[in-house]
């Protein structure tokens, strides 16, 4: 089954404190997931960050929220213990706890009320989403950004579909550079688009040293790139006796393209329109900031052994 939500998880958590002894986050995780019938590739399904998991994030979430409604408290770093209000919310048996039911408890008002200004507006927009919705702070984030990324990176291929061949050649020059291949702008632009043999755009650095080159095919297709057009590519690497070499198209690859690079003895790399948009915004190619958020969590070394 899919990782629930991180509201399904406040009811089961509480009931595991229930038995009013000490549980680390560790154990409880382990019985959370055991109830929930969780295999271990959904514990470790991450985030689109991929820098934590989907369940991990979310069984925090629904302890914070609970902490904060006062149902439970740390005895200790990531040790945790029920409350009397804890025990009296199971002892009045709900068929679940979720945001709206902890809406009842002063504490966890004040705790959404420290997210809004002396206006009355919500000062983290993401912290006003999340009440509505069974998505944790970092995933309405993670999702947003996603979404935003997306967007540019459309709009960039659109842009890059309607310039002209040379400036083109001067946006994969440019990415490569930043990529680190091809030494210095100048050396890179000198060598891309000088070879003149058929099938290949250019040659350029793999490395700064020179010691390996990547012959590079680069077209604004509309059409789905098939197989003969990648093999064609295969036949010019050979006819240099190169090795390596990288195609690059503004649409896609056919499957039966892909599945030939897989067994041909050269190593042709495939870029296609979309992945051409995201290596360009990871490199700022053609993009520029705009804003930056910052998350910033506890550092536990800071405090030592003080309690939390």
């Amino acid at each position: 089954m899919a990782v629930p939500d991180y509201q399904s998880f406040m009811l089961p958590l509480l009931k595991i404190l229930g038995d009013q002894k000490e549980h680390s986050l560790k154990e409880i995780m382990e019985k959370l997931a055991s109830e929930f019938n969780l295999s271990k590739e959904e514990q470790k399904e991450l985030l689109p960050s991929g820098r934590q998991s989907k369940f991990v994030n979310r069984v925090g979430w629904a302890r914070t929220y609970l902490k904060k409604a006062g149902l439970l408290k740390n005895v200790s770093r990531g040790i945790f213990i029920i409350t009397e209000r804890g025990l009296d919310v199971l002892k009045s048996n709900p068929p679940a706890i979720d945001v709206k039911y902890l809406e009842q408890f002063p504490e966890f008002i004040e705790f959404r009320n420290a997210t809004k200004n002396e206006n009355g507006d919500s000062k983290d927009k993401t912290m006003s989403v999340v009440y509505s919705t069974n998505g944790t702070p970092e995933e309405i984030l993670e999702s947003s950004y996603q979404t935003l990324r997306q967007e540019l990176a459309n709009e960039l291929l659109e842009r890059i579909k309607k310039c002209s061949p040379a400036f083109f050649e001067k946006l994969v020059v440019d990415l490569l550079v930043a990529m680190g291949y091809g030494g210095s702008r100048s050396d890179a632009g000198r060598a891309i688009g000088k070879s003149g043999d058929e099938g290949i755009d250019g040659i350029i650095n793999e490395d700064k040293l020179g010691l390996d080159v990547v012959y590079i095919q680069a077209k604004r297709w509309e059409n789905t790139v098939g197989r003969p057009v990648v093999q064609a590519f295969a036949g010019s690497l050979e006819g240099q006796r190169a090795r390596k070499g990288v195609l690059i198209t503004t649409s896609t690859f056919s499957q039966e393209a892909k599945d030939y690079v897989k067994v041909i003895e050269k190593k042709i790399v495939l870029i296609d329109g979309e992945r051409l948009a995201q290596l360009m915004i990871d490199h700022d190619i053609g993009v520029s900031e705009q804003a930056r958020y910052i998350v910033k969590r506890i550092d536990i070394d800071y405090f030592g052994d003080e309690e939390i």
